[in-house]
C-alpha cells in the first residue's frame, strides 16, 4: 500500500501558500464590512460607489469560496489516503491520486495569481497599437496584433471595449485603441507593451520578397471611477472632432462626431469614435487620456527612484520585446523571458498566454534577484 503521507503534506503547504497569497484572512476580516455596506438601503444613490463596493465583494466572495473548497478537497484526500492506510485497500490508490492530480493542476493556475503584485494588477487595460516602419505590411501587423489580443481576451472570458481604430491606406490599421475589461486583465496585459517584430515574405510584394514590419504596442491601468487626482486644464488640450471610419455604430460615417484630444504638455494624442455621440466620444477619450497621464507620471517616478539607486538600465517599454518569424522558419521568441514556441498561427489566433506567464515570472524573478 503505497504512503501518501508526504504527496498530502505537500498539497496543504501549497493550500497554506495560496491563503497567503490570496489574502484570505485579510479577506474573511473585510468581509462584514463590504456585506454591511453593500445592504444600506442607499447604497445605489451613488452608483460609482456601488459598483465599486458589489465588485469588491462578489471578488472577495469568489476568491474565500475557492480556499475553502480547496481546503475541503485537501481533506477528502487525506480522509480516504488514511482510510485506505488503516485497512489496507489498494484498490483506492487511483482515486487518491486522481484527486492529488486535481489539487496539483488546480493549484499549479492558482500559483499564478502570486505573480501579480502591482498595485494595479486587478483593473482593465487600455491597449493601443500603432503600425510602425514597415509601410503597408506595417498596417497590416497592427491589425493583427490587435486582433491576437482581442482573441486572447475573448478565450479568457475578457470583455473587448473597441474605443478608436484607424484604417491604414491599403490594407490593415495605422491604430487601434480598445480597453480589456475583466480581473487582472492589465496584470496580464502589462508586459506586451513594447515593440512586436514580423518577419515574413509580403503578401503585398508582387516579387514575393522577405519583409520586416513593426508595430508598437501601449498597455496603461484603466482609471478606477474614484480616482480624481488627474487634473487637465482646457488650456493644456487641443480636441479635434472628426468623421468616423471603420466599423463602429450606427454614427459612423454619418456626423463627425469621432473625438481625438491632444494633450499638448507631453504631446499624448487619445481619441474614440466607436460610442454614440461626440459627447460620449469625448468622455471616452479624456478617461483614456487620464490613464496614459497616470502612467506617465507612475513610469517618470520609477524612473526617477531607479537613477537615486544608480540603475541605468533602459526602460523596457521603449525596447523591441519579442520576434515573430513566417519565414524561413516559423517561431515566436520574446528576447526578454526568452521563451519561445514554434506555432506562430496559434499565437496569431489568441494563444498568447503563455509568453505573458513566462514575462510575468522572468519579471518577478528579476525583481526578487533585485
Amino acid at each position: 500500500m503505497r504512503d501518501f503521507s508526504e504527496d498530502i503534506d505537500a498539497v496543504r503547504a501549497r493550500l497554506a501558500a495560496a491563503e497567503q497569497y490570496l489574502r484570505a484572512e485579510e479577506l474573511r476580516a473585510r468581509r462584514p464590512q463590504l456585506e454591511t455596506e453593500a445592504s444600506r438601503p442607499d447604497l445605489w444613490d451613488d452608483p460609482d460607489t456601488a459598483r465599486r463596493v458589489t465588485g469588491e465583494l462578489s471578488e472577495l466572495i469568489d476568491d474565500l469560496e475557492l480556499v475553502d473548497r480547496l481546503g475541503g478537497q485537501v481533506d477528502d484526500v487525506d480522509t480516504l489516503a488514511q482510510m485506505a492506510r488503516e485497512e489496507k485497500d489498494e484498490s483506492l490508490e487511483p482515486e487518491i491520486e486522481e484527486g492529488l492530480a486535481e489539487l496539483a493542476r488546480t493549484f499549479d493556475e492558482l500559483e499564478l495569481r502570486a505573480l501579480f503584485q502591482g498595485e494595479y494588477d486587478e483593473r482593465d487595460a487600455v491597449v493601443e497599437v500603432h503600425s510602425g516602419a514597415g509601410g503597408t505590411d506595417s498596417q497590416d501587423w497592427a491589425e493583427i496584433l490587435a486582433r491576437m489580443y482581442q482573441r486572447w481576451a475573448e478565450q479568457k472570458g475578457y470583455k473587448v471595449e473597441m474605443e478608436e481604430a484607424q484604417a491604414g491606406q491599403e490594407a490593415g490599421i495605422n491604430s487601434a485603441t480598445f480597453i480589456v475589461q475583466g480581473r487582472h486583465a492589465y496584470g496580464w496585459l502589462q508586459g506586451e507593451g513594447g515593440v512586436h517584430r514580423l518577419i515574413r515574405i509580403s503578401p503585398f510584394d508582387s516579387q514575393a520578397r522577405r519583409h520586416t514590419a513593426f508595430a508598437s504596442v501601449t498597455v496603461v491601468p484603466a482609471l478606477a471611477e474614484d480616482d480624481d487626482d488627474i487634473e487637465i486644464e482646457d488650456k493644456d488640450i487641443r480636441v479635434d472632432t472628426y468623421r468616423s471610419s471603420g466599423a463602429g455604430g450606427q454614427h459612423v460615417n454619418k456626423t463627425d462626431s469621432a473625438v481625438r484630444i491632444t494633450h499638448l504638455p507631453t504631446g499624448i494624442v487619445t481619441s474614440c469614435q466607436n460610442q454614440r455621440s461626440q459627447h460620449q466620444n469625448r468622455d471616452k477619450a479624456m478617461q483614456i487620456l487620464k490613464a496614459r497621464l497616470a502612467d506617465l507620471r507612475r513610469r517618470e517616478h520609477e524612473e526617477h527612484l531607479s537613477e537615486l539607486a544608480g540603475d541605468q538600465r533602459s526602460a523596457e517599454w521603449a525596447n523591441q520585446i519579442r520576434s515573430y518569424f513566417m519565414h524561413p522558419e516559423q517561431r515566436v521568441k520574446d528576447h526578454r523571458s526568452n521563451h519561445e514556441v514554434g506555432n506562430i498561427g496559434a499565437v496569431l489566433d489568441g494563444e498568447v498566454g503563455p509568453f505573458m506567464e513566462a514575462y510575468l515570472r522572468w519579471s518577478r524573478a528579476a525583481a526578487d534577484a533585485g
